[in-house]
């Protein structure tokens, strides 16, 4: 009897992530597994209702070659995706068949519920041997809980902000960088136009990797990084003096989303998420209108956004996805799970799953950053990663 895979996406939509489901697919088909997709990450798995037959195809569709033959063409991802954490669910996000089951297991003060037991369950009706399972952090640190509980996982990473930890690179970074830095360079021509100082904030809630790579490619005057605090009197005098240095009398500059002021604290808004965290934005409206009130001079914010995650991958996140996908496949084969696919020193590699949660990965300050000037900096190049990090 031929094993089946189960492989879904969650947290934050990338470009790349249909390269690494293809290419899954295409492999596991090859080697005569059975492939089925799951719809909304965990959440697709979370409200798979085992006694409602009407959330089967809903939630769960198999996969064959002609499924995935044209997806590689485009962003996002077509298994969709949800930031669900089915070992933190909230009253309000529980599907009302699991209220008041016996698969809630309480979580000590709070009124949320762990349905670990839930997914185990739904996983061994649909008779899923391992599981690939797409994601970021938060998404890969459940991977990680079901690893524990003994169920076979294989994790492949990706976030734009480039930040898991175990891993050089992760799916969908090399577009996020690209998408930056082709807006930024655009934005010039309005900024100059008007002879303003402008601000460009881009996603990053940890790492400030994709603001200091963006920041670097584009030539922006000055680059402010989550990992270091900033004093807006001082970035506000530079700018001006960048502003006057230039013939077109205008300058712009970067600043990550989780950026934070010296004294201050990072802008978030809204409630939680499953995953503990509420929406950043904003610090660099803030940074604009302190600018302005600092010197006098116009500014122009550009928030990118959801821009830098849209459209389809670029070669470099083609490779990589397609390169993660069927390095998952071979560990299937190799009956190897319980671990990461990952790329080190420029080299596909594995590294066990619960790396994820070993630590957070940040911007090497000390040799990609001048705290002082507020730029990036490379001291030396030589042995330095591709991506510088």
């Amino acid at each position: 009897m031929s094993r089946t895979i189960g492989i879904l996406t969650g947290g934050g939509d990338v470009p790349g992530l249909n390269p690494a489901i293809k290419s899954v697919v295409m492999g596991a088909l090859e080697s005569d597994y059975r492939v089925i997709g799951i719809r909304r990450g965990w959440g697709g798995l979370l409200n798979y209702n085992l006694n409602e037959p009407s959330t089967f195809n809903y939630y769960i569709r198999p996969l064959q070659a002609e499924d995935v033959r044209t997806i590689d063409r485009t962003g996002g991802t077509f298994l969709h995706t949800s930031r669900t954490n089915p070992q933190n669910v909230s009253p309000s996000s529980t599907p009302d068949f699991l209220k008041n089951s016996k698969w809630g297991k309480p979580i000590k003060g709070s009124e949320n519920m762990d349905y670990t037991a839930y997914i185990l369950q739904v996983l061994e009706h649909l008779g899923i041997d391992t599981l690939v399972t797409i994601g970021g952090d938060d998404t890969l640190s459940f991977s990680v809980r079901l690893h524990k509980e003994g169920f076979p996982i294989i994790a492949i990473p990706k976030t734009m902000d480039n930040d898991v930890f175990g891993t050089d690179y992760c799916i969908g970074f090399s577009t996020a960088v690209t998408r930056s830095v082709d807006l930024i360079t655009n934005m010039r021509t309005s900024v100059a136009s008007h002879e303003r100082i402008g601000i460009v904030e881009l996603f990053g809630r940890n790492s400030g990797e994709t603001s200091l790579i963006s920041g670097y490619l584009a030539y922006v005057d000055r680059c402010i990084i989550s990992e270091v605090p900033f004093d807006v009197n001082r970035l506000s005098a530079m700018l001006i003096e960048d502003k006057r240095n230039n013939p077109s009398n205008y300058a712009i500059m970067t600043i990550s989303e989780g950026a934070i002021m010296e004294g201050g604290q990072v802008i978030e808004r809204g409630e939680a998420d499953a995953y503990g965290h509420r929406k950043l934005g904003g610090v660099g409206l803030m940074l604009s209108e302190e600018i302005k009130r600092i010197t006098g001079q116009n500014t122009m914010y550009q928030q990118l956004g959801y821009l830098m995650r849209s459209g389809a991958p670029d070669s470099l996140d083609r490779m990589v996805a397609m390169s993660f996908g069927n390095l998952a496949i071979q560990l299937i084969r190799r009956k190897e799970t319980g671990k990461m696919v990952a790329l080190h020193g420029g080299k596909y590699t594995t590294v066990p799953v619960e790396m994820v949660l070993a630590g957070n990965k940040r911007v090497d300050v000390a040799s990609y950053y001048d705290i002082e000037q507020y730029r990036p900096r490379i001291r030396d190049f030589m042995g330095v990663p591709m991506f510088l990090s």
